[in-house]
């Protein structure tokens, strides 16, 4: 290889995005060390958009295996910033940087593991519910800390009942 191709080679690898030249691996690594709330959050988006392609990449391979552990490991993710943000922002309705991303990407990670029960054979389906209860559990939680004087549901009221006469 030439000098010239090899600064050009160089060169796109220093332009492209860090998602792009960072493995899984390495992103996990940065997670674990973070300790801002808010940083772990977003570090958490590229985190998981990789952890989702390997789900993928899995799925299509047939390692069903593979993405139900790949998916927990992400559910374990969420925990930890979710807790690390309760822990050093607790009022999410005045500080909601990094609450909303985190809730956004949840959101995302619901429909990922959709998917991913609807390709998987029965027996890879019970931790893949499991890991689906919990990060709904998360988001509902995020909504109440995020809007805290608003209720999730309304309730329902019945019809007032008519007078007979």
């Amino acid at each position: 290889m030439s000098p010239g191709t090899l600064h050009r080679v160089a060169l796109v690898l220093f332009l492209l995005p860090p998602t792009v030249t960072e493995t899984l691996a390495e992103l996990q690594a940065r997670f674990d060390r973070e300790t801002n709330a808010v940083h772990k959050a977003r570090l958490l988006e590229r985190l998981g958009d990789a952890q989702f392609e390997e789900t993928r990449r899995a799925g299509k391979a047939g390692d069903h295996a593979a993405v139900a552990v790949t998916l927990e490991k992400y559910r374990d993710n969420a925990r930890a910033a979710l807790q690390l943000l309760k822990k050093q922002h607790p009022d999410a309705e005045r500080q909601s940087n990094g609450y909303r991303q985190l809730q956004f990407h949840v959101r995302r990670a619901i429909r990922e593991v959709d998917e991913s029960m609807l390709m998987a054979p029965e027996e890879y389906k019970p931790p893949l519910q499991i890991v689906r209860g919990d990060l709904i559990a998360m988001d509902d939680e995020m909504i109440k800390l995020l809007f805290p004087g608003h209720p999730a549901k309304p309730a329902k009221t019945p019809p007032p009942a008519e007078k007979q006469p």
